[in-house]
């Protein structure tokens, strides 16, 4: 097969729009369209089962027969970089923010960022989480000089949509119901034991997790969080991502 033949076929093979490629035949057919549309429809269903798996909360949102139009669009334009279909999609909330169709539901890039962080968080390296007790340990004068080590699972997403709620209620966290406060929403992604948790941080906790586990000292974060909003506590944040298993450890 020559290498523009091998490009036409990969261009078809993710395009359901395209002809069958000049060039191929079967053994036992005089024309190949047949087994190629059978060889190219596995291939879809193949591609939007991973996206599907990796993004359930998404396809709940949007029903099935739209979130297979919408990957078949998605798998034409970025094809896979790797045999590892368990890595194929990191760039669909980035493509769905663009998706014309989508614009009327502008927090699901939101929602889907949540959903790409915990399969993250989910195949991240193990490791205990911090105890209250070592943090308790650190003499009061040398609490401000503290720099924790985050949890590799760990990451902190914002939205300017309630997209914490939105996806507890269609991935059978809590019911669905009116979101009566449409508000910003930052979350906490984590998983410091065998289940990945996400945490709806309060005023400022995004900003105060995200400059610990950025290296910066508690005072710092501490800084940065009351800059951020004038109602960051610091008491029920610092209990938040101790509860969490955010961190592991005092650097």
């Amino acid at each position: 097969m020559s290498l523009d033949t091998q490009r036409q076929f990969a261009i078809a093979v993710r395009d359901l729009r395209q002809a069958v490629p000049d060039g191929l035949v079967a053994w036992n057919e005089p024309r190949p369209e047949r087994r190629f549309g059978v060889y190219r429809n596995n291939v879809a269903i193949a591609l939007t089962g991973a996206l599907a798996a990796r993004f359930p909360v998404c396809e709940q949102i949007v029903g099935a027969a739209f979130f297979t139009a919408m990957a078949h669009e998605f798998m034409r334009l970025h094809p896979p970089l790797s045999p590892l279909l368990l890595a194929y999609g990191d760039d669909f909330p980035a493509f769905v923010a663009d998706f014309e169709p989508a614009r009327e539901l502008p927090y699901l890039p939101d929602v889907l960022m949540l959903e790409l962080a915990r399969g993250r968080a989910y195949h991240a390296e193990d490791r205990a989480p911090l105890e209250a007790s070592d943090l308790a340990a650190v003499a009061p004068e040398r609490l401000g000089d503290v720099v924790l080590r985050p949890h590799p699972s760990l990451s902190v997403l914002r939205s300017a949509h309630p997209a914490v709620t939105i996806w507890a209620m269609n991935s059978g966290e809590t019911a669905l119901a009116p979101i009566d406060d449409w508000c910003a929403e930052d979350a906490l992604v984590v998983r410091p034991e065998m289940i990945v948790n996400i945490h709806r941080l309060p005023p400022g906790g995004a900003s105060f997790v995200g400059s610990l586990a950025a290296g910066r000292t508690l005072a710092e974060a501490v800084a940065v969080a009351t800059e951020d909003s004038p109602d960051f506590d610091l008491s029920a944040n610092l209990a938040g991502i101790l509860q969490a298993g955010a961190f592991t450890a005092i650097l």
